[in-house]
């Protein structure tokens, strides 16, 4: 696996925060790692944006943005309120694929979900991961309502023949309620596809070195952590 997609089943669901999980762990593991942030919108020219915020978080990757839009909107409908080029999925593939020339992990994060428009031909990050042949990671809520959303984007992946790799719920709660509880065993049920770990709220508010030193603890052996699914859920439902 050189390029993984990470994708949520919607907006502020962990998706950020999870990459720089993954990328945090992967160089805990030795592995040379890059981050591209297919379009980033809501921020400023002199802002920093995602990709930023994983090398931040993480540590030393190469953190490259394809485009940038000012407004917090869907990277089609903001390239055109700004009167820019939209991002294309065969620009997402060939820069993740350049990357990968160079690095032992690449990992690509969307924006939003899955089908969000990129170009207004209807290009969405499921285009660029057919393109790339690329395994993804599907980041997904953890309370009521995440079932259906979760298994959405599931079906979707499988109907283009796309792996699934599994599931990262991008923020735990400090005291799970009993729809928490429930989902742990529900989401990899319904997405036919394994929990691959749990980030708790907040773990973007640590420091980077707290960071880098945790982040192998939320995430599976898949993912060049140590998190045990099983062992959380008996945790959790103590």
């Amino acid at each position: 696996m050189s390029v993984l997609v990470i994708t949520g089943t919607g907006t502020e669901v962990g998706k950020t925060v999870t990459t720089a999980a993954v990328a945090a762990s992967a160089l805990a593991a030795g592995r040379k790692v890059a981050v591209l942030k297919a379009a980033q919108t809501g921020v400023r020219p002199d802002e920093r944006g995602d990709a930023d915020e994983v090398a931040r978080l993480a540590g030393p990757v190469t953190a490259a943005e394809l485009a940038r839009y000012p407004e917090p909107l869907a990277p089609n409908t903001a390239a055109r309120r700004a009167g820019m080029e939209p991002v294309r999925p065969h620009e997402i593939a060939k820069a993740a694929a350049k990357l990968a020339t160079e690095h032992d992990l690449v990992l690509v994060e969307g924006a939003g979900g899955l089908l969000v428009r990129f170009d207004e031909s209807g290009g969405t990050l499921l285009d660029a991961a057919r393109l790339l042949a690329a395994p993804v990671l599907v980041v997904a809520a953890a309370g009521l309502g995440t079932l259906n959303t979760t298994e959405l984007t599931a079906r979707e992946l499988r109907r283009h023949d796309l792996e699934l790799l599994g599931l990262v719920i991008g923020s735990w709660p400090k005291n799970p309620d009993l729809a928490c509880r429930c989902n742990l065993a529900d989401l990899p049920e319904v997405a036919a596809a394994p929990l691959l770990g749990a980030l708790p709220a907040g773990a973007g508010t640590l420091t980077p070195t707290a960071f880098r030193a945790t982040a192998p603890t939320w995430l599976s052996p898949r993912l060049d952590g140590t998190w045990d699914a099983e062992a959380f859920r008996t945790q959790a439902s103590a």
